[in-house]
This record gives C-alpha cells, sequence and structure tokens, in this order.
C-alpha cells in the first residue's frame, strides 16, 4: 500500500484504516469523501439458504457416498424437484 493511501485515517496499511474505521463513523467524515464510480462485472450467481444442521450432515454423507459434493448433489435434488413440479401441473 502506498504510504499515506487513505486521506481520512491517515492509515498507511489496511489494519490501521480498519481500526480507524472501528471506532470512528463515516457520518463524522462525510464532507471529506468523494464519488466513486466501480465497475462490476458478475460472472455467476449464487444464492445461499440456511439449511438444517442434522439435514446438512445427512446431505453431506449421501454426497460422499455418490462421489459428488454436497452443493451439487443439493443442486440435482433441487432440480429434479422443480422439474417434477413443473411437468405435473
Amino acid at each position: 500500500m502506498k504510504k499515506n493511501k487513505s486521506s481520512i485515517s491517515k492509515g498507511t496499511s489496511y489494519k490501521e484504516i480498519g481500526e480507524f474505521w472501528d471506532s470512528h463513523d463515516l457520518r463524522d467524515y462525510w464532507g471529506k469523501t468523494r464519488r466513486a464510480s466501480i465497475e462490476v462485472d458478475l460472472q455467476s450467481e449464487r444464492t445461499y439458504y440456511p439449511l438444517d444442521g442434522v439435514l446438512s450432515e445427512k446431505l453431506r454423507a449421501i454426497a460422499l457416498k455418490r462421489g459428488i459434493s454436497p452443493e451439487t448433489l443439493l443442486n440435482l435434488w433441487v432440480q429434479e424437484k422443480i422439474s417434477f413440479r413443473s411437468t405435473s401441473k
């Protein structure tokens, strides 16, 4: 990191900058900020859903027996369920 990279915190490392913002409120420094623009290129999107711990362990065990990841198995099962519902209507 370049020396004095952060103009507000005067931190010279990410750790120093983080420590500064852990104890300061941006509202107190809003006038010192400037507009920034960024570009984001998302290649894929993932959505996470909570899964009961017991179900998660069962899923992991079944996936291990099949030689695939729990994520892949879960996606296959959800895909099957959605396909079945859309064809049964």
